[in-house]
């Protein structure tokens, strides 16, 4: 049953950015408008993410702020952070309030900056992205992000003999993918070896194990179903949004690689769409680290337990494989400006449910799934999306 509308989707490249937040984040609404064939004084309500910009710019209350800045002054506007799922958390609320009938038409999208143009380098956002771990338990330990990960991964590599080489072959598909990309952040075939000569991060992670730190925005158009046909955007429906959450910290979770949150997430976003994970043909992951994506798909039910890490390296989880997972290029080589990154998934979803993703086009997609996590994976948001009849 479909809950709401996807009618425009839009986002800028992921990279480098001197542009100030409102400026970034016009330039995919505006696009996103453009797609949908919506003006602004048709929209009723907007629901932004964005994670950081209190932190990394002294840029707060930027809701209103950019909602001015690209016309919609007056409307409701409501800005929501929930680490790296902060705009899939915003999306999930949008859905909501099309589907109650508060609102007819929703601007969702996200926007960040992580790179050195904000005037922090990489020591000091990891610092900042700590934060998301636990002040009390975790922080004073030194706890960074690429080691939280790095736990997961060791614990699933611990129990179902998933290999370092096995988790660079995730790195190398999505950079592969990526190439495909023009708004990717680093788009470029690699090999393993590439992967595996470049410098330990957080054991098992070396640095192209990692996605990069990028700036950059996205935004989707959600209007209500029975609305849907009255723009010119080709129209995709969100038939299900699950949204879970698990213990922080770490060591209160029962178990580490299970990822708890997004099982209960997807559980109950195919639940609402009536499909199981048999029916999905196409999914964006959230690959912050190699050993996310191999976390995500068994999650998700798109591979059962233990059998994610060998996925990219049988070629089961490319563009032409069985399952295709991330063929946007992922986190890894498209990208990851924090609050963007929940409406990207939804971006490209969107352009693959309509056969217009080009060179990355996953054959026959109809039913699709994103999977976007927050901190160390206590918050996840997982969303089905399917194309219409």
């Amino acid at each position: 049953m479909t809950r709401a509308t996807i009618v425009g989707g839009g986002m800028t490249s992921f990279g480098p950015h001197d542009q100030p937040l409102e400026e970034l984040f016009a330039d995919a609404a505006f696009a996103s408008m453009d797609d949908a064939g919506i003006a602004g004084d048709e929209i009723d309500a907007f629901y932004l993410g964005n994670a950081l910009g209190g932190q990394t710019e002294s840029d707060t209350h930027l809701a209103p702020k950019l909602a001015t800045h690209i016309g919609l002054q007056g409307i409701p506007c409501q800005r929501f952070e929930d680490a790296c799922a902060t705009s899939s958390n915003a999306f999930k609320h949008a859905v909501q309030a099309v589907e109650s009938g508060v609102h007819d038409v929703a601007l969702v999208g996200g926007v960040e900056r992580c790179t050195p143009e904000t005037g922090l380098g990489t020591g000091e956002m990891t610092r900042i992205f700590a934060g998301a771990s636990h002040r009390q338990y975790e922080q004073p330990t030194g706890l960074t992000f690429p080691g939280v990960f790095a736990l997961l991964t060791k614990r699933h590599m611990h129990e179902y003999g998933t290999t370092e080489e096995q988790l660079a072959e995730v790195a190398v598909k999505n950079h592969h993918h990526g190439q495909f990309n023009p708004k990717a952040h680093f788009g470029r075939d690699t090999d393993v070896e590439a992967v595996l000569e470049t410098p330990i991060i957080a054991d098992p992670f070396h640095l192209m194990d990692c996605c990069p730190f990028s700036d950059g925005a996205s935004a989707v158009l959600v209007v209500s179903d029975d609305l849907a046909d009255s723009f010119t955007g080709e129209p995709v429906s969100v038939t299900g949004v699950g949204h879970r959450t698990d213990a922080v910290p770490l060591a209160d979770k029962a178990s580490l690689p299970e990822t708890r949150a997004a099982r209960d997430a997807a559980a109950e976003a195919y639940e609402q769409a009536g499909i199981t994970a048999d029916d999905v043909d196409v999914a964006e992951v959230h690959d912050c680290f190699t050993g996310a994506e191999v976390l995500a798909i068994e999650a998700l039910g798109l591979f059962e337990d233990g059998t994610g890490g060998r996925a990219a390296a049988d070629g089961e989880t490319y563009i032409d494989g069985e399952m295709p997972v991330n063929p946007s290029g992922g986190l890894k080589a498209k990208g990851h400006p924090i609050g963007a990154t929940g409406t990207a998934q939804l971006v490209e979803l969107t352009e693959q449910l309509r056969g217009d993703a080009a060179d990355r086009q996953v054959d026959d997609a109809r039913t699709a799934v994103a999977h976007n996590l927050g901190g160390d994976a206590a918050t996840t948001v997982v969303t089905v999306l399917e194309a219409r009849a």
